[in-house]
């Protein structure tokens, strides 16, 4: 047993993060701004890495191209916060205990859960075998190594979600010689306006990116994927970024969970079958007036940031406030010198409005550098991580619904 309990903290309240990503990060700092000057609370993260993984970024990672490294312990330095570094193997929701490594085991008396999604891998024959994936900065890494040795050949992207879209246009921009083909059932850029969209697929053919909309990945091969209908693409290297699956461990321990294995939550962001319980990110199935929402940064980080202010409520005997989030924007890189932004409605449908070229370029890069920031000022200044759009009509009264 990894004791928690040491001299004058025999009775203190144990919060358990699990996961340090966007949203986990963000718990952790509030949480810890918040309980500063405090005594009776310790508060633990866990995470299998101590490097915080810009998951923004791992398109530039797969492409060689080198990063600044952000020390999870570092920016917990000084917040009280201890880090534990490990992967979690087993959550008891009855015993509140969570097993590290298979060897520790952290007893809790709140948990929050943020272990996130990462590609889906077993849905398709091969993929687990022979298909790259941006689960991290090891995983990134893996196909940067074997693009620089490629120097050339075929590289099938399949998904031509958001990631998809990112990753092809960087690899065709990085690796001219290379022929990129960008394979999925929707025609990349499926939910912006028809500006936005005509303009993210003229930059895909300027990069030389082939599309080839409306297809299934239905195996992959060594050297090839195999489309249903019988069609064959050969590929030197596959890209896996379709579809995204979460930790099975919160079912494992009993928790409610949607048809998708992501906790269900109450409009606190408590599991709905275990109070002590707080699920963020990814791995949380929230509901806001205009459905569930999706995993995203913009969202990730608020929901990190609410779990750790309705704990902070819970602990002074007050009842936690209902989370409400609304998107504002969806930001994609087009390489390093173009991009396309989409501003949207809460409810993420697109508005008229849309940044492109240069302009885009510099929305996009703040966007993506403001994390580490945000969570340096919600150490001084914690109220300033809890500024977000709230959603308006979209997200009011939403339980009415």
């Amino acid at each position: 047993m990894d004791a928690q309990q040491g001299t004058g903290t025999a009775t203190a309240h144990r919060v358990v993060i699990l996961g340090a990503g966007y949203a986990g990060m963000g718990a952790a700092v509030q949480l810890a701004a918040r309980l500063k000057g405090r005594d009776g609370v310790r508060v633990t993260v866990v995470n299998a890495q101590e490097r915080f993984t810009e998951r923004m970024r791992l398109h530039m990672t797969a492409t060689g191209q080198g990063l600044a490294e952000f020390s999870i312990p570092e920016l917990l330095d000084g917040t009280g916060v201890r880090f534990v570094r490990g992967w979690v193997t087993a959550v008891d929701a009855d015993a509140r205990t969570v097993r590290i490594d298979d060897d520790r085991v952290l007893a809790y008396d709140t948990l929050v859960y943020g272990l996130g999604g990462v590609a889906d891998t077993s849905a398709v024959p091969g993929v687990e075998d022979h298909a790259y994936t941006l689960n991290g900065a090891q995983d990134a890494e893996l196909l940067a190594d074997r693009l620089a040795r490629l120097g050339g050949g075929t590289v099938a992207v399949a998904g031509s979600g958001l990631t998809g879209v990112e990753s092809a246009a960087e690899i065709a921009e990085r690796y001219p010689r290379s022929n990129v083909v960008l394979l999925g059932r929707q025609e990349p850029g499926a939910a912006m306006n028809p500006r936005a969209r005509a303009y993210l697929r003229a930059a895909l053919d300027r990069l030389g990116v082939r599309v080839r909309a409306g297809v299934e990945v239905v195996k992959v091969l060594p050297d090839a994927v195999e489309l249903a209908g019988g069609e064959s693409v050969a590929a030197d290297a596959v890209l896996w970024t379709s579809g995204t699956r979460v930790s099975p461990l919160a079912a494992a321990a009993g928790l409610a969970v949607d048809e998708h294995g992501r906790v269900r939550t109450d409009a606190a962001l408590r599991s709905v079958s275990h109070s002590e319980v707080y699920a963020i990110g990814d791995a949380a199935a929230i509901r806001q007036g205009y459905g569930v929402m999706h995993g995203t940064c913009q969202g990730g980080m608020p929901t990190g940031v609410h779990a750790a202010l309705s704990i902070d409520r819970a602990l002074r005997g007050k009842q936690p406030k209902p989370f409400r989030f609304g998107y504002y924007h969806t930001p994609v890189s087009l390489g390093r010198r173009d991009a396309v932004v989409q501003f949207t409605r809460p409810d993420d449908s697109p508005r008229r409005i849309c940044l492109t070229g240069r302009t885009a370029v510099r929305y996009k890069e703040t966007v993506t550098a403001s994390p580490w920031p945000t969570y340096g000022r919600m150490k001084k200044m914690p109220a300033s991580g809890a500024i977000w759009p709230r959603g308006g009509r979209f997200t009011r009264n939403q339980e009415a619904r």
